[in-house]
């Protein structure tokens, strides 16, 4: 992942599970590295061995989402705050699919994507589900 995208607090997969980013660094070779954290682990890794979470139904849920419309061209995610919305278009073409902020299209494919856009907006990290860091042990 290029860092110059994250931020401490976003959520990234290592090795098939999610994690939090605590610290962000850059090495005497001029690398950067990160510090991720979840229930098992607190480890440093390479910034670029780190990969961004795709945004799905199950993350929009996680996200504070709710599920408001359900056609067979597309389903529609609303946040509390009702100026927020997330379209899924079901059609190949993906024209319609995305983060809708009062109307405007926005380019949000993953978790760390959102949670940058909401923070800047807002000043606080998104609400999100108590399980979203459950990791199989």
């Amino acid at each position: 992942m290029n860092v110059a995208d994250l931020k401490i607090k976003n959520l990234v997969e290592y090795k098939n599970q999610i994690y939090t980013i605590t610290e962000i660094f850059q090495s005497i070779e001029e690398e950067y590295f990160v510090k991720i954290e979840n229930d098992i682990h607190s480890i440093f890794v390479p910034a670029d061995s780190i990969t961004p979470i795709k945004i799905t139904e199950e993350w929009l849920e996680r996200l504070g989402f709710s599920r408001i419309y359900s056609s067979d061209q597309s389903i529609r995610y609303e946040r509390p705050e009702a100026f927020i919305k997330y379209d899924i278009d079901l059609s190949s073409r993906k024209i319609l699919e995305g983060l809708k902020i009062y109307g405007n299209a926005i380019k949000c494919r993953y978790i760390h994507e959102f949670q940058n856009i909401f923070s800047c907006l807002f000043g606080k990290e998104p609400s999100m589900h108590p399980s979203y860091l459950k990791t199989e042990s």
